[in-house]
């Protein structure tokens, strides 16, 4: 890399940290620092979503996907405007019109409210570990992004770099800064990949004819994946928009129902089709170059996503490569300065809210901001021991939905308030998915876990409801703990 790139890619992160330090001196309590006032609008809300649910991760995902199955990998994001689209009709209203939520921080919260204190404990504990895999996966997306792009710099070295910007700009600014900065984030990026990555990209291959002539027709169709693929996709990717913590931040955060209707279709049309097919498209056009055998260092049996790195590091000219890698990173910061966020709001306002509700608001953010720190550092360690950035989002996905899924469906929509039924089928559920999944046994028809581990659940929460019944007169509110 250039060093007029390297100038440039210092000064956007920079930028970044002095965004996190201006807001850290605004902020004046939880309500801030998790939040942001709940006063924002649907474009900032709406881009901070699809910012967050795509964000460095599914972007080198994608271009991993395309890399190794074409323009057929983008049916993966196709689930995520399902789950936008789904959740701005149902949950949103729900969510918003109830008065008990206005002043909730965090989603296991609502389970606290919807059943009890004990209900909202675990949780809080599953949110906290699905968002600390998945922080751990964007700091893994950093390093791949700035281990392809800069030569000399080894994937440790670029994992503890990338660790360091991330956390500390997210520990210093909260939710509003995570949420401003997400939009320029995302401009940046979708004007850096429309108007120079995939035309340079595009160009160096030598146009569509050498595309077509390079790969077999498969890459070019929307059916090069199998029927498993897509069953595996959505039954994880489409229930997340119910119980994603990062998304239930930007449904306290929008000033009004309306606002976050709105900011969930913008992210569901940007998620697919924009962002879906350039990304792929970056893959298929990484691919292309390998074949071809100009692309250095590279070759097809690499790792997927690694290849559209290494394209953007020889395609483009010095200037221009800085400020693509800095949109790159600008996405990566989008997605893991939210998780990092949930994963300390779960901490501070669910399992340690009894101790910090003694403390003055000022101090409230401090302690935030040191535990936001030290959850930081864990993700970091856990990235260290991980090699795909997809699949250790996909984990991180599949685990809070097979645990989280069925009691808040039935407690949001079917007025179920049953707390043992509840925990049972959480325990049951993410149980059963992180069990499979850590002994990578390959299932039956070759489904993903999360299915076994929702139907676990679905069924251990109908069975203890059934056996042992709460009378429907019955109320839970949610305690502070």
């Amino acid at each position: 890399m250039h060093w007029i790139d390297l100038v440039i890619f210092v000064f956007y992160m920079l930028v970044m940290l002095g965004v996190g330090f201006y807001f850290m001196r605004k902020n004046t309590g939880q309500e801030d620092y998790y939040v942001g006032g709940r006063s924002i609008g649907a474009w900032h809300i709406g881009l901070s979503v699809v910012a967050t649910d795509v964000g460095g991760g599914f972007s080198i995902g994608l271009g991993g996907l395309g890399f190794a199955l074409g323009l057929s990998g983008s049916w993966m994001l196709f689930t995520g405007l399902l789950g936008a689209w789904i959740a701005a009709v149902l949950l949103i209203p729900r969510v918003k019109s109830d008065a008990a939520f206005s002043k909730f921080f965090t989603f296991p919260q609502i389970m606290g409210h919807l059943y009890n204190s004990t209900t909202a404990k675990v949780a809080a504990i599953i949110c906290f570990l699905g968002y600390l895999g998945f922080t751990a996966s964007q700091l893994l997306a950093g390093a791949k992004l700035a281990s392809g792009t800069f030569e000399a710099l080894d994937i440790s070295t670029a994992l503890l770099i990338m660790g360091v910007i991330a956390v500390v700009y997210t520990v210093m600014g909260g939710l509003k800064a995570v949420i401003y900065t997400d939009t320029v984030q995302w401009i940046i990026l979708m004007l850096g990949l429309m108007v120079i990555g995939i035309p340079m990209a595009y160009s160096y291959v030598g146009g569509w004819k050498e595309i077509q002539a390079t790969l077999p027709s498969e890459f070019f169709s929307f059916s090069n994946l199998t029927w498993q693929d897509l069953v595996n996709w959505g039954i994880t990717i489409i229930p997340i928009w119910f119980v994603g913590m990062t998304l239930y931040q930007r449904i306290f955060a929008a000033k009004d129902t309306k606002s976050a209707k709105k900011a969930w279709f913008i992210a569901g049309l940007f998620e697919w089709p924009i962002m879906a097919f350039m990304g792929v498209s970056l893959g298929l056009l990484a691919r292309v170059a390998v074949e071809q055998g100009i692309l250095k260092g590279a070759s097809a049996s690499m790792d997927p996503e690694m290849g559209l790195p290494i394209l953007l590091s020889q395609i483009l000219p010095a200037g221009i490569l800085g400020l693509m890698m800095s949109a790159y990173f600008s996405a990566v910061l989008s997605t893991a300065d939210s998780c990092l966020m949930a994963a300390s709001g779960n901490l501070t306002t669910d399992l340690m809210g009894k101790v910090i509700s003694k403390w003055s608001h000022r101090a409230e953010v401090r302690i935030s901001q040191w535990i936001t720190l030290a959850i930081g550092a864990v993700a970091l360690l856990l990235a260290w021991q991980m090699n795909e950035v997809l699949s250790l989002m996909l984990y991180s996905y599949a685990f809070m939905v097979s645990g989280l899924l069925v009691p808040v469906i039935f407690g949001l929509f079917f007025n179920k308030s049953n707390p043992k039924a509840a925990i049972s089928s959480m325990v049951m559920g993410g149980g059963l998915t992180a069990g499979l999944t850590f002994v990578n046994r390959e299932m039956p028809l070759g489904l993903d876990p999360n299915i076994f581990g929702l139907l676990l659940s679905l069924m251990t929460f109908l069975l203890i409801d059934r056996l042992e019944p709460q009378p429907k007169t019955k109320t839970h509110r949610y305690a502070k703990i």
